[in-house]
């Protein structure tokens, strides 16, 4: 039996890469096994929205996806009904358009650059596992096969993951959309916006550029429901688009067709013992919104840093199980929020899609509306649970508040893995005593503005604890308190200080 090191990732799509970055950041020897060899032209994800853009920041590598695609403010849905990103609260207001083959390969190469071991052509068989480790069977593309051991697994290996079958994991749920046809193809008309989308009530199409004068055409047609097997027929292809966007703009010389179907399901539990479950092996939805992708890379970042504290010895008990308390929840919202979205555009009675193009202007004019539409979309709404009577801000997302010294921002202070403090410039003395202890998992930043709130930040950006006290000895008791809490029992005081406080307090 091989020996690997802590984590056994099982699947290199983004949720595995990231997570497998993750660790390597944190030290945590991983081993990614992924059944394909070489690149993939199969993508589906199109969209970054923007709270995945920050974590991407919070890892130093969101320029490097930035220069890959285009940047859209303004998604148009139904007629004049447009969702407007420009106003969100954010460095990125934007969705970023680019194929989810450049997001893997920036993940990749921040992972291997970590010290993360990529295997490819390597298909996990099984998993049993104990109360010391996970044992996986892997069997290699020359038919060989070995063991690989592990103190945790992770399944990030998609719908039909191999993972959750070994778990004996239901999968509840249903098709939501059938026969959907995809293809790579050139256009003589380019349209005028990035992302072209329409629907009427037997047809439905999305155009997206890859950024090489290629584009996507995802299409669907009412009329044939074949099975995933079937061929698609560019012609079929053609007309669907032409019909759901009134013109196919010039569609010629298909490249690549495909055809699949989506399922709207979730898993019961996203942890079973030593094994957790990421992105499509927990959940799967609609590709309506552009959420699957996305949510897969926040589980990943939610779980990264927990298993990195568990395996030093500093995880608090059941930080392990609160991945699954604060992921499901979110993962069964983005189901629930596509499918009824997917429901709303395949809409077939023609007044029902007028009703719906009129309320959903009306909609999307009204502020508060808006406000809402965008955040559930862009992910910056996304809260965890917080314990009774806690700071309002407790289980939010941290935004990228400015600080004083450098680094100059939070998610730049953010980029070494550990929690940080974020408290107001006028105390840096109470903060040093509170924290010295913890330094090894915590950074200590002042903020650039005046603020009464003491904040520590999660590694993943979410809001851990939050206090508005002033007085300076409450307050650095609460920062201990916290610390304690979230990050594991302190350092072992210095020899040094040790007597040094023994003395005093024989002194006294």
């Amino acid at each position: 039996m091989t020996e690997t090191g802590n984590v056994v990732i099982v699947g290199a799509g983004p949720s595995g890469l990231l997570l497998a970055g993750d660790l390597a950041d944190a030290g945590v020897p991983c081993t990614v096994l992924e059944r394909r060899v070489g690149e993939s032209n199969l993508t589906r994800a199109f969209a970054v929205h923007a709270r995945t853009l920050e974590l991407l920041d919070q890892r130093g590598v969101a320029e490097a996806l930035l220069s890959t695609g285009e940047r859209v403010r303004r998604v148009r849905l139904f007629g004049e009904a447009v969702l407007d990103l420009s106003r969100l609260p954010s460095r990125h207001r934007y969705v970023l358009v680019t194929p989810q083959y450049e997001t893997e390969r920036v993940l990749e190469e921040r992972a291997v650059a970590a010290g993360a071991e990529i295997l490819r052509g390597r298909e996990a068989t099984g998993l049993r596992q104990d109360s010391g480790g996970v044992t996986l069977d892997v069997r290699a593309a020359d038919g060989t096969g070995h063991a690989l051991r592990a103190a945790y697994a992770v399944g990030c290996d998609g719908v039909h993951s191999t993972v959750r079958r070994a778990l004996g994991l239901p999968f509840p749920g249903g098709s939501v959309i059938r026969s959907v046809m995809l293809a790579d193809v050139r256009l003589a008309d380019a349209p005028r916006e990035v992302l072209t989308v329409g629907a009427t009530g037997d047809a439905f199409a999305l155009l997206v550029p890859f950024g090489d004068g290629w584009y996507r055409a995802v299409a669907w047609n009412r009329a044939h429901q074949a099975p995933d097997s079937e061929p698609v027929e560019f012609a079929e292809v053609r007309d669907t688009v032409r019909r759901a966007l009134g013109t196919d703009h010039g569609m010629h010389d298909p490249r690549w067709t495909a055809r699949f179907h989506s399922d709207e399901r979730q898993v019961p539990h996203y942890r079973i013992g030593r094994v957790f479950l990421a992105g499509d092996a927990a959940h799967v939805h609609s590709p309506v919104g552009g959420q699957g992708m996305n949510t897969g890379l926040q589980d990943a970042a939610n779980l990264g840093w927990k298993l990195a504290a568990a395996l030093r010895g500093q995880a608090p008990p059941g930080l392990l199980d609160s991945y699954h308390e604060e992921r499901h929840p979110v993962g069964r919202a983005v189901l629930r929020g596509s499918g009824a979205a997917t429901r709303a555009v395949l809409l077939e009675p023609r007044a029902l899609r007028a009703l719906r193009a009129v309320a959903a202007r009306v909609a999307l004019r009204t502020p508060p509306v808006a406000r809402r539409a965008t955040g559930a979309v862009s992910g910056l709404d996304i809260a965890y649970p917080a314990p009774h009577g806690a700071h309002r801000l407790t289980g939010r997302r941290a935004p990228d508040v400015r600080l004083a010294g450098t680094p100059g921002r939070l998610f730049e202070a953010l980029r070494d893995g550990r929690f940080v403090l974020v408290v107001a410039a006028n105390d840096p003395a109470v903060t040093y005593l509170a924290t010295k202890r913890w330094a090894d998992r915590v950074r200590c930043a002042l903020a650039g503005g005046a603020t009464r709130t003491t904040a520590l930040v999660r590694p993943d950006g979410y809001i851990a604890w939050a206090t508005d006290e002033t007085a300076p000895d409450r307050r650095a008791t609460e920062i201990r308190d916290a610390l304690a809490a979230w990050c594991g029992p302190p350092a072992e005081r210095p020899a040094h200080e040790r007597h040094g406080r023994e003395r005093q307090a024989r002194e006294r």
